[in-house]
């Protein structure tokens, strides 16, 4: 069962990269970013592209320019995350066939990034916002719009945020932090899968 779910792996070590990739999709989440301010994120791009690419949606996040979205794209990354919404970004990314995700935080940027084909909308801050923000914003945003909830959405309130209309989340230090042992990414995972599967019954 594949889930609304990116996992944010910011920091990764690419040495770890087959092994936390693994792992997270063993617990059944097959959405990974890894942020270029990470330690050679292409690198570990790449690894995760090869090693779990079939089976997951992998690539990049914190993608601010066009070259950027070229560069993920020549290493078998499929997914572009950014924190903000850049419509020449968004529009390379689509021309290439990959997933755009750009950060939103209005109704304004959230409509440039819709007419730019964004495939979904990444709401950032999420804890700025607030569920109750999201729900604001709803009624307005065309229906089918898919908003994912990044920055104040984890396990702890999950059901507040599907209750507000977000159809995901992208999940960063409460799933993996350097240094954490890859069996204590994957508890992580299966805890944060869990909660998920709690909250949409």
């Amino acid at each position: 069962m594949s889930r609304p779910i990116i996992a944010i792996l910011r920091g990764l070590d690419p040495t770890q990269a087959e092994a936390v990739g693994q792992a997270i999709l063993d617990a059944g989440i097959d959405r990974i970013e890894v942020p270029l301010n990470s330690p050679d994120p292409l690198d570990s791009i790449g690894r995760l592209a090869r090693s779990i690419g079939d089976r997951a949606l992998v690539g990049a996040g914190t993608v601010l320019t066009v070259d950027e979205v070229e560069q993920v794209a020549a290493v078998g990354g499929k997914l572009i995350v950014s924190p903000n919404c850049d419509a020449e970004v968004i529009a390379r990314t689509v021309d290439l066939g990959l997933q755009s995700w750009p950060g939103v935080y209005t109704p304004t940027e959230a409509f440039v990034a819709l007419r730019a084909g964004a495939t979904g909308l990444k709401l950032f801050p999420g804890v700025m916002a607030g569920p109750v923000g999201l729900a604001a914003m709803r009624p307005i945003l065309p229906k089918g719009t898919q908003v994912y909830a990044v920055g104040g959405a984890g396990p702890e309130n999950f059901g507040d945020w599907l209750k507000a209309g977000a159809d995901g989340f992208g999940i960063g230090s409460a799933l993996f932090k350097p240094g954490m042992s890859v069996a204590q990414i994957a508890e992580n995972a299966r805890r944060i899968v869990a909660a998920y599967d709690e909250a949409t019954r």
